[in-house]
């Protein structure tokens, strides 16, 4: 089901840019204006001038940051700051990583081209509702340049792991490329060209479905430029538009991560908090975790831990913050509570009780209240944000299980926007997709 492709990519030369940590950067989504301008400083290559250029007073169609984007990317290419490897190859890449709780895992995975298919094949499930401005973005960028700077990240499932150990049976050596990211995350890149490895892991993928994890949006903004290029080139032959760059993790791999994201949301409430834990009180049951000032660190530890605990039950739980109170609440959903779910897998998505249960009933948010939602990956942080002022409730919540994700994704449904964090995220411009 899942056509992929060995194929001749383009990689930072670290003769020219010294060490490759100083040009790659994170998923464009999760950088934020800070941090645009630090990477900006960091190199003069740094890939965040082509995936996230900087908007200039002025900008217009004939200079913009699109353009800019491909006039950089050219420049690099004559430059040989950018180097197209000599053979097709697939992209063998581990990511060593820490998680909030200390623990250290290893990320196993591999970076292909993958042939574009319309969502409903049954070949490529997405899994999350995407947003118009982001995809246009998207695609003005993809128009431009002709170029795929970030990967999709998408899963498959094997079980017995035997696609990784293809590939790290056919290049064991030294990596190409080895960065240390800002979170401490150490990443490390391996060229496979061996043609009998190639040609194994082509064929074991093709009967495995896709399920992308993050990068909806570029994906469904490659769509659209394959069908437009398709339309300009008459819809005959085979195009490098028809397929996009694509980073692929095992479903089944220990080493996957997804985080929850949380939900704070800044004042105004639409009604007193007295009223709101009154109708919770309905559908949950509602355990108070009392602080003192002195106490509070103990209890936020004992509050978190028993939130977490919940991840190995079939208990759909979630916390409560609310701004000046002493107290957190731990919400459990109770028999009463699950009688008005639907029955399909996305209805039963903690996010989904969420927003069904607790958004509109208690606290009947309107969509422009939803609006005013900031979505946080750390629970401590959007406690804090709480603690500071800048939100008058938060909402913590546990990660939807793999298999929850692939339920909603099989059936052809999509999850509430912000409902995963599969982590670690693949770096932007370790690899690139630069179409002919």
């Amino acid at each position: 089901m899942a056509e992929i492709l060995p194929f001749r990519g383009v990689l930072y030369d670290p003769a020219k840019v010294g060490d490759v940590t100083a040009v790659v950067a994170p998923p464009y989504d999760v950088i934020g204006p800070a941090e645009q301008a630090a990477l900006y400083e960091r190199h003069p290559c740094n890939i965040v001038r082509l995936e996230l250029g900087l908007e200039h007073p002025g900008d217009g169609p004939q200079d913009n940051r699109y353009t800019r984007a491909k006039r950089f990317l050219e420049e690099w290419l004559r430059g040989r700051v950018l180097r197209r490897v000599g053979l097709p190859a697939i992209y063998l890449y581990a990511v060593e990583y820490r998680l909030p709780s200390g623990a250290v895992r290893t990320m196993r995975g591999f970076l292909s081209l993958v042939k574009l298919e319309e969502f409903g094949t049954g070949r490529i499930f997405p899994h999350e509702n995407t947003r118009a401005a982001a995809k246009d973005d998207r695609y003005q960028l993809l128009e431009t340049c002709r170029s795929n700077f970030s990967p999709i990240f998408s899963l498959y499932s094997d079980p017995a792991g035997d696609i990784i150990r293809t590939l790290e049976a056919a290049d064991g050596g030294r990596p190409r490329l080895a960065v240390t990211d800002s979170d401490g995350g150490h990443h490390r890149l391996w060229t496979v060209t061996d043609p009998a490895a190639l040609e194994r892991v082509v064929a074991a993928m093709k009967p495995l479905p896709l399920f992308i994890a993050d990068g909806h949006h570029r994906y469904e903004s490659a769509l659209r430029y394959r069908n437009a290029q398709r339309k300009a080139h008459g819809g005959s032959g085979t195009l490098p538009s028809d397929w996009v760059l694509m980073y692929f993790s095992n479903l089944d791999d220990p080493g996957l991560t997804i985080l929850p994201t949380h939900r704070v949301l800044p004042g105004p409430l639409p009604c007193p908090v007295a009223a709101i834990r009154q109708r919770l009180a309905e559908p949950f049951t509602l355990a108070a975790f009392p602080f003192t000032k002195e106490t509070e660190p103990a209890v936020r530890v004992k509050f978190l831990n028993a939130l977490h605990a919940a991840q190995a039950t079939e208990a759909h739980v979630m916390g409560l913050v609310v701004r000046g109170e002493p107290r957190y609440d731990l919400l459990t959903l109770n028999p009463a509570g699950q009688t008005p779910l639907g029955p399909s897998a996305r209805e039963r998505l903690d996010v989904s009780i969420l927003q069904q249960l607790v958004f509109r009933e208690a606290l009947r948010l309107t969509p422009q209240d939803e609006d005013r939602l900031v979505y946080i990956k750390d629970a401590e942080d959007a406690m804090a944000a709480v603690a500071r002022g800048e939100g008058e409730l938060a909402f913590l919540l546990n990660p939807p299980k793999v298999a929850e994700v692939k339920d909603v994704a099989r059936v052809g449904d999509r999850m509430p926007h912000k409902s995963t964090y599969f982590y670690p995220k693949p770096l932007t411009g370790l690899v690139l997709n630069v179409m002919d």
